[in-house]
């Protein structure tokens, strides 16, 4: 951390106090109280700025959209509250955008279900991982029909979150906890919204969700199968308040080491191959799609084991 800026590897930088920033020479230029650093913008990947006294220069904004980087902004309390990306990449066309239109309905309908099967089983790995009982579950998980007619997801989630933290634990509610969960999930969401962009699809048109009121109904869809993840991480955590240690763990996800289909990788690069995957599927340009996805049985290296 250096003044209030902190660097994921190459990939993730994160404002948190009072900066200026600005564009020049193929670099991000960072003013703070505590002096300027210059992040080259080829070593970023996403930019969260987890502060409202930050200023960004029209400059600065252009060239992260030109370069596929993601912009996200935080609220007065340090929670997401919107994200910039390119509106017109370079590979998005009229043909693309017809095709996404016209996907198949029942390809749509196979696809949900494998994303939703996939969905519970890492649930149900979860809860096995932390020493939970899951036979309730792996029988809601057999009676999966197609499309999930029988809605098994909700079913499942009613019983899976107070399983994994507490008797009574409510999901909606404002607690520390789902304020973790909600703001792991935004960043979930934002890798998988920046990934359908890049291979040329809109983000509005899912192949489940539908809700006019949500801009991102696809990666909505997509990002289901990796929830379990950030659900894994955040309940090995113990923690009263929500903390910058806690936001910056979420976005430290992404540099995970998980199971993907088989071969070990990082969550970033999984969402990558995943998001292509699904996409080729629909548009029936390939016959099968596979979504394996595990976590690695070992608590992440940046968990907190004290309270903060």
């Amino acid at each position: 951390m250096q003044g209030g800026i902190f660097s994921m590897g190459w990939r993730s930088v994160i404002i948190t106090q009072h900066a200026k920033l600005s564009y020049s020479a193929r670099a991000m230029i960072v003013q703070t109280n505590d002096g300027v650093n210059q992040i080259p913008i080829d070593d970023i990947n996403l930019l969260l700025i987890s502060t409202t006294q930050a200023v960004i220069t029209t400059a600065l904004v252009s060239e992260l959209i030109k370069q596929n980087i993601k912009i996200i902004f935080t609220d007065e309390n340090k929670a997401p509250v919107g994200e910039v990306y390119t509106y017109y990449p370079s590979n998005r066309n009229e043909l693309i955008l017809r095709e996404q239109l016209n996907w198949n309905p029942e390809l749509q309908n196979i696809l949900w279900t494998k994303i939703v099967g996939s969905k519970i089983i890492n649930q149900i790995n979860v809860l096995k991982i932390m020493g939970c009982e899951t036979d309730e579950l792996e029988r809601e998980l057999a009676k999966l029909e197609l499309n999930d007619a029988t809605n098994r997801e909700a079913v499942i989630a009613r019983k899976y979150f107070p399983d994994l933290f507490e008797n009574g634990f409510v999901r909606r509610d404002g607690s520390v906890i789902n304020a973790a969960l909600n703001y792991g999930y935004t960043i979930l969401l934002s890798a998988v919204n920046q990934e359908v962009v890049a291979n040329g699809y809109t983000t509005y048109l899912g192949i489940h969700h539908s809700s006019n009121e949500n801009q991102f109904n696809l990666s909505s869809d997509l990002m289901e199968p990796f929830r379990p993840i950030v659900d894994f991480w955040v309940a090995n955590q113990k923690f009263n308040q929500f903390t910058p240690d806690i936001k910056y763990g979420l976005v430290e996800l992404l540099s995970l080491e998980i199971q993907f289909n088989g071969k070990r990788t990082i969550l970033r690069n999984a969402i990558t191959e995943h998001v292509r995957n699904c996409l080729k599927y629909v548009s029936g340009k390939i016959k099968e799609v596979k979504i394996g996805v595990e976590i690695i049985n070992e608590v992440p290296n940046n968990a907190i084991n004290d309270n903060v």
